[in-house]
């Protein structure tokens, strides 16, 4: 007799909100998050099981368990058998997280796996990847180094202060794609909205912080020999990702991302469609829009920014934009490959 199914509809997690002092209040105002009043909202992270924040299911039979309770408990179900087979994770592989940039980050790098198991056991690397929902004309991205920069040349611009001067520039425009491998200096300029996939690590070594000073008073720790450790010289500028072409028929969908972490796909809704089952977990944003997610008997309204886990054993959905959404339904599939 076949075991019996747990894990057969969409899972909605509560979000897990995080303030930081370039955070601002779009969460709440754009995203419809639950901010409180202060101004310094920086991040919900929709998808979690991290030490510390792991997402809570918000609704239906499993309401009050945590993520890391399902995949303890239903890992097949959860993530599907051949990804459960290769590899048996302590803990749910991806982090998703909306980001409200209203101040630049820091310019940060992050390790791959071989550097983070060597640097911080137990850790993972971070790879990840940015979909821009909305920025100021003026907001800028800075993705990779300018071409030519070596080791030497950037040990140089840090004793100077002129790092910004290393960092190749891309100004933010809604709709783009920007992956980020390992190894990739990076920081996200003031006045950017954005979804943010990536692997689930927490592991960010700080290059510069642009000569700010702390709530003390004082310069936060920079954390130099590791950044450079972990830079990939090789690597060179990073620029908008260009998708592949929307295949025929409806509704469009282009690949923006397929690593060995993570895929993304942007679906756009502009009626009702299926999305056919599929044999490992996924994770839906509604990132512009409105609609109803149908499966089986039951309805799940997506409201925008709408956050859905999609585990292995769930069967068919179909997607309904809303009527009068202008534009339809914009969605972001995030999918897990197998482990090689």
């Amino acid at each position: 007799m076949p075991p019996a199914v747990f894990l057969d509809r969409p899972l909605k997690l509560r979000p897990i909100l995080k303030q930081a002092r370039w955070g601002g209040r779009q969460l709440g105002e754009v995203l419809g998050r639950p901010i409180g009043p202060e101004s310094d909202w920086a991040e919900s992270w929709e998808v979690a099981d991290c030490p510390g924040a792991k997402s809570v299911i918000a609704a239906g039979p499993h309401e009050g368990e945590t993520l890391a309770d399902l995949l303890r408990k239903f890992p097949r179900q959860l993530l599907g058998e051949e990804l459960a087979r290769a590899e048996t994770p302590s803990a749910f592989p991806l982090l998703i997280k909306y980001l409200d940039a209203a101040d630049v980050l820091s310019v940060q790098v992050h390790p791959n796996d071989a550097q983070a198991a060597r640097m911080d056991p137990g850790q993972r690397g971070k790879t990840e990847a940015w979909v821009i929902l909305d920025a100021r004309p003026d907001s800028r991205l800075y993705c990779g180094l300018k071409s030519g920069i070596d080791r030497e040349q950037l040990r140089e611009a840090i004793d100077s202060g002129t790092v910004a001067d290393c960092l190749h520039e891309v100004p933010a425009r809604r709709g783009d794609c920007l992956f980020i491998p390992a190894g990739t200096v990076h920081a996200i300029g003031g006045g950017i909205l954005l979804a943010e996939v990536q692997q689930s690590s927490d592991l960010t070594f700080r290059l510069d912080d642009w000569g700010r000073l702390g709530a003390d008073g004082q310069p936060r720790p920079l954390h130099i020999g590791q950044s450079l450790e972990c830079i990939d010289f090789a690597r060179g500028p990073v620029n908008p990702v260009v998708p592949e072409p929307a295949a025929a028929g409806a509704p469009p969908v282009e690949t923006l991302v397929e690593c060995q972490y993570f895929t993304i796909r942007r679906h756009v809704f502009t009626q009702p469609a299926q999305l056919p089952a599929a044999a490992s977990c996924r994770i839906l944003l509604a990132i512009e829009g409105q609609g109803t997610l149908k499966f089986g008997t039951e309805t799940d309204p997506l409201e925008r920014a709408a956050v859905r886990l999609i585990p292995a054993a769930c069967g068919e959905l179909q997607v309904v934009p809303a009527d009068g959404s202008t534009g339809g339904l914009t969605v972001l599939e995030v999918g897990i490959p197998p482990a090689d």
